[in-house]
């Protein structure tokens, strides 16, 4: 594999203060939650600088006084293909790319382009809450084929897609998912293929973070699976971006991988209707500079993230084995089943997030965000120092002994 000439060694346990930047994470604490204090552990943002190949491109940027409209160059649209090559082994060209102003309004795109009003569109819950969104506030019918949690590991209910697919036109993917961690394998992702082939289907692959994944793991692609099983025709749009892996995610630029020409064509006019524009002059900047030079930062940022999914696995285990993690194999995301913890005192969903802000001082996202399966759980952003991490971690612990000693 091809090494880019960033300097490694990036420092991930230094904590850096966002406070007083606009951050959505931080500067949002009071009205997220009620409390300006909380560890932020929520919205899927990390802590970590970013690569110093990216900083360095948009100094160089903005050195330039003449922030004017932009166009896409020619060089950004060759550093994906490159980094799709050389990561992934995907071969695409070109034409096939269509740059946006991120994922959430490349869903609302993709919904108008290929769901008429009131037709069924499909999404498999627990699962990123704008997915939901974007198919009623568009007025298309929500249809969910929820996943299935067996021994603690999330499954496709194939039978029951199949059964949605009938009659529907779009199924919503989410690959690698957000929240549950789950990197489909290459035999589930051929199975959603062949449902998507017999039903006429068009799948729009969420694939934002398909290079946050652990050793244990692979990642497909799955335009790229679907060219080599179902021809070069396959109904799979894919949405993809440095936001989350190099974590840029305020630079709001996507791309959605689209072999059709026709249906490129027909996302186009529906941008266009939508005035959506993904052009500006520092989101273009970071982007290049992010698949060009940032792969040895984002190796080394896998390794961190590594040890500390590990750090809390073990944690829980031996001093909360009231809250069960449920292992990712890929995303800075864990997903914690608390129910063992709501019995044991007592909470209903409600509760169990005002425990979590109030007792223990820690600000993540509610399961029932992500739909009703989510009821039960929550999600921890781990892209943070370790320190902060273990810190929550204790936090947690002492919280939930103060608890229990109070209802014995």
């Amino acid at each position: 594999m091809n090494r880019s000439s960033s300097i490694g060694n990036q420092d991930f346990d230094k904590e850096i203060d966002r406070t007083g930047t606009a951050s959505l994470k931080y500067d949002k604490r009071q009205s997220m939650f009620g409390a300006a204090g909380v560890i932020p552990l929520w919205v899927a943002d990390m802590d970590f600088a970013a690569p110093a190949a990216v900083t360095r491109a948009l100094s160089r940027r903005a050195a330039h006084p003449v922030y004017g409209y932009t166009v896409f160059p020619d060089s950004l649209y060759e550093s994906l293909i490159d980094w799709l090559r050389r990561r992934h082994g995907w071969e695409i060209e070109r034409d096939w790319i269509m740059m946006c102003p991120g994922v959430v309004p490349s869903l609302h795109a993709a919904i108008m382009t290929f769901a008429q009003p009131g037709e069924p569109v499909i999404v498999q819950p627990p699962v990123y809450f704008p997915f939901f969104s974007a198919v009623t506030s568009t007025g298309r019918q929500l249809v969910q084929n929820p996943l299935r949690l067996r021994n603690g590991h999330y499954e496709i209910d194939y039978d029951h897609l199949e059964q949605c697919a009938q009659g529907a036109r779009l199924l919503l993917l989410c690959s690698p998912h957000n929240p549950v961690g789950r990197v489909w394998s290459r035999g589930e992702l051929e199975r959603i293929l062949r449902i998507a082939d017999k039903h006429n289907l068009v799948v729009f692959s969420d694939e934002i973070h398909a290079d946050l994944i652990y050793p244990e793991a692979r990642h497909h692609m799955l335009s790229r699976l679907a060219k080599a099983w179902a021809g070069s025709k396959a109904d799979v749009i894919t949405a993809v971006a440095p936001s989350k892996a190099f974590n840029i995610p305020g630079l709001n630029l996507s791309a959605l991988v689209v072999p059709d020409s026709r249906h490129r064509e027909e996302l186009a006019r529906t941008f266009d209707i939508l005035h959506a524009s993904a052009s500006n002059p520092f989101s273009i900047a970071a982007f290049e500079a992010a698949y060009r030079e940032g792969e040895v930062w984002l190796d080394e940022l896998l390794v961190y993230l590594q040890k500390t999914r590990d750090f809390v696995s073990e944690y829980l285990a031996t001093h909360l084995p009231e809250i069960h993690l449920i292992d990712p194999e890929g995303t800075y995301l864990l997903w914690f089943d608390c129910h063992e913890l709501m019995n044991a005192l007592g909470m209903t969903d409600i509760q169990l997030r005002h425990f979590f802000v109030h007792e223990a001082g820690i600000g993540m996202s509610p399961g029932t965000l992500f739909g009703e399966e989510g009821s039960g759980f929550m999600r921890m952003n781990i892209g943070a120092p370790r320190s902060i991490i273990e810190a929550a971690l204790e936090s947690i612990r002492k919280a939930v002994h103060k608890a229990k000693q109070g209802s014995t």
